[in-house]
């Protein structure tokens, strides 16, 4: 029973999920057996056949991105912790957004722009940002263009993603990076890692699991959403670092809100948004 039900351990990490959890979100089901003739006793598994996930799995939609969640996200990272008993309010934020050629980084989807701003003294700075077009080298669909609105006579002779991270890793140093749906943007960040050489080993926030850690009762925790709960205007979307903006803002509504409910520090914000990957992930 203790197996069944407690935390599961696995690489020396504790999980928040059992077995019997994970088992359940799978719609299966499992049973313990004897065998007495031949002695043996074994549990028995049932899970239905799905199709094969990349790592960092699309399992719903914010907008018609895909909502992303990446174990890779919530792993302790070199920068975290001298920063982790700090105070959210006193943290210096890079915001960050990407627009990309279509959803799926992994089949050969690219960065056409990155758009990002900073929050200093829980302040957006709205005159200190990023932005720049990216030149993806391959064709963009045109139903991409209809979402974001850059063709490919925009990207003509703009940089390449070489060029762009190594400008955008030098923004953002010494912050800790916050993004809504943070693992779609980090995915794309990470592919580019052994041909560029830059690493982005920040801590991330991610508003979409803040949101709904905060409010686990809520349908929706899309971007617009969520802004319009936070009584923001949500308009003007889909450019990188137009949302960037309103994420920064998003983000400031909700830091108090969670110190409302004791999450105050980096380690706990961390934490909450940990548990509720848990929770919103589907297998």
């Amino acid at each position: 029973m203790g197996w069944e039900l407690d935390p599961m351990a696995v690489g020396g990490e504790s999980l928040p999920l059992s077995v019997r959890d994970v088992v359940a979100r799978h719609g299966g089901e499992f049973w313990f057996e004897r065998e007495r003739t031949r002695h043996r006793a074994f549990f028995r598994f049932r899970l239905p056949l799905a199709a094969a996930q990349d790592e960092a799995a699309a399992v719903a939609t914010d907008g018609g991105r895909p909502e992303f969640y990446d174990f890779d996200l919530f792993q302790a990272r070199p920068a975290s912790g001298e920063l982790d008993e700090r105070s959210l309010a006193e943290i210096t934020y890079t915001v960050f957004d990407t627009e990309t050629t279509g959803l799926d980084p992994s089949l050969g989807d690219e960065i056409i722009q990155i758009g990002a701003t900073r929050i200093v003294n829980g302040k957006l700075l709205r005159h200190e940002t990023f932005e720049q077009l990216v030149d993806p080298r391959r064709a963009i669909p045109e139903a991409s263009i209809a979402i974001h609105g850059i063709g490919p006579e925009m990207l003509a002779g703009q940089p390449t993603i070489g060029a762009v991270l190594p400008a955008f890793h030098a923004f953002a140093r010494d912050t800790v990076l916050v993004a809504h749906n943070a693992a779609f943007d980090m995915r794309f960040l990470q592919l580019k890692q052994a041909a560029t050489g830059i690493r982005f080993e920040h801590p991330v926030l991610d508003t979409l699991l803040l949101s709904a850690w905060l409010h686990p009762n809520q349908e929706s925790h899309a971007l617009e959403a969520i802004a319009l709960r936070l009584g923001l205007d949500a308009g003007g979307r889909h450019a990188a670092l137009r949302d960037a903006m309103l994420t920064g803002e998003v983000f400031l509504k909700l830091v108090p809100l969670l110190a409302d409910k004791g999450v105050r520090t980096l380690a706990q914000a961390r934490e909450a948004q940990r548990k509720t990957y848990y929770a919103r992930l589907e297998y």
